[in-house]
């Protein structure tokens, strides 16, 4: 399997992702376009995400960071929260279990 032949889905908008399931997880890749937004939500699946370029805004259990390349944050189950891209962004996101509405 390559990304490349992989087609991107916009999720919500400004969220053009490209998703890989396993049994257990959901791996996204994300091209987020700036100024797009994440509303405040939670879910019952763990997340990790990671920024690869640009700067996100995130924020988690009501604490706000910006997030730069090489930044990790993790979400536990079901914590509240919410982001938004300052500049074009490519993220990652790793859900475990899968993210069933993703397929």
């Amino acid at each position: 399997m390559n990304l490349a032949h992989i087609t991107s889905r916009e999720i919500m908008p400004g969220y053009h992702g490209k998703m890989v399931h396993g049994e257990s997880l959901s791996w996204v890749f994300w091209e987020v376009e700036k100024n797009a937004e994440v509303p405040e939500h939670h879910h019952v699946h763990e997340q990790i995400m990671h920024v690869i370029e640009g700067e996100f805004e995130f924020t988690v259990g009501g604490n706000t960071m910006t997030c730069v390349p090489g930044d990790v944050v993790l979400i536990p189950s079901n914590v509240p929260h919410s982001g938004k891209a300052l500049t074009p962004c490519r993220l990652m996101d790793v859900f475990s279990p899968v993210r069933e509405e993703y397929r």
